[in-house]
């Protein structure tokens, strides 16, 4: 049986959404609790498909503390995702965003999901639309939040399970919306709806931070995003040098059931692109320009 574990942070001062959404899945799905105790809490589960788990601070804010517990009692999951709010200086405002978990200059990779990240998404969009919410369903790049609180890039492949990270952004009114929680917790339990369909797992190279390149493609239901390396950290992480191959190597290694195709933006500079090339060839897979997937799609 396909199982994911889900993780709300239950401090509403520190995060402003996730136990919004926590509240309203115990109300739709009615769990039970477990034998399994984090953080005083016990973990609760939905049909044994799905286990809610609280904990007192944001999971990847202390991850040193956090990470056995994972690796002890939730290394069975299929996917796990972290429920919290998205915010920046500038951030979109009114989008629900998914994306998966790595530190691209350090190139190190948790795993990643791309056919239920999918299925995610094109589950958070049917709601959406069924509750008549403007929000938009967006990707992120893929990044670990644990680096601003002191975690170490080599933390990040160290739970071997797809952990994503699950958002709404990105204002203190977008995080209060009672709709955008129903349609979270809506959407988190339609997690493996179409996670039998298999569409190719695309690898996006550059673009910014969340990217409608790469993410309407998915929403119009052609495509999966493996991973999304954006400009500014392909920079960062000098992935124009002689060791962009095999970080490269080691984000591809990190996607369950491959890469199909690889994507690069065209603003990407030419050296960036180099890299991206040859990983192509290394594997055997068309490289192709973002205009492709949005064009396949229509």
């Amino acid at each position: 049986m396909t199982k994911a574990v889900y993780f709300f942070c239950r401090d509403r001062d520190l995060d402003p959404a996730s136990m919004h959404v926590f509240d309203v899945l115990t109300k739709l799905a009615s769990p039970t609790e477990t034998d399994l105790v984090v953080d005083g809490e016990p973990v609760l589960s939905v049909d044994d498909r799905f286990l809610l788990v609280r904990t007192e601070d944001v999971l990847s804010h202390d991850y040193p503390r956090y990470l056995p517990v994972l690796n002890e009692h939730f290394a069975d999951a299929d996917f796990g995702a972290v429920v919290n709010w998205h915010e920046g200086e500038n951030a979109p405002d009114r989008v629900l965003t998914v994306h998966s978990t790595g530190d691209v200059p350090a190139g190190e990779w948790a795993p990643a999901a791309p056919q239920l990240m999918r299925s995610l998404m094109l589950a958070l969009e049917d709601e959406r639309e069924k509750a008549g919410l403007d929000f938009a369903v967006v990707t992120e790049a893929t990044h670990w939040s644990g680096i601003p609180y002191g975690g170490t890039p080599d933390m990040v492949p160290q739970y071997g399970v797809p952990l994503y990270d699950v958002e709404i952004g990105s204002s203190p009114s977008a995080w209060a919306d009672a709709t955008a929680h129903e349609v979270v917790a809506r959407g988190l339990l339609r997690l493996f709806d179409r996670a039998d369909e298999q569409v190719p797992a695309v690898l996006c190279g550059g673009g910014v931070h969340v990217e409608t390149a790469w993410s309407t493609p998915v929403i119009q239901g052609s495509y999966a995003v493996a991973h999304h390396l954006p400009n500014q950290w392909l920079v960062t992480g000098t992935y124009d040098d002689e060791h962009a191959d095999a970080k490269l190597d080691a984000c591809v290694a990190s996607v369950r059931g491959g890469v199909q195709l690889i994507a690069v933006h065209d603003k990407l500079k030419g050296t960036y692109k180099d890299a991206f090339r040859r990983l192509g060839e290394r594997l055997g897979v068309q490289v192709v320009k973002h205009q492709a997937l949005r064009k396949a799609a229509e």
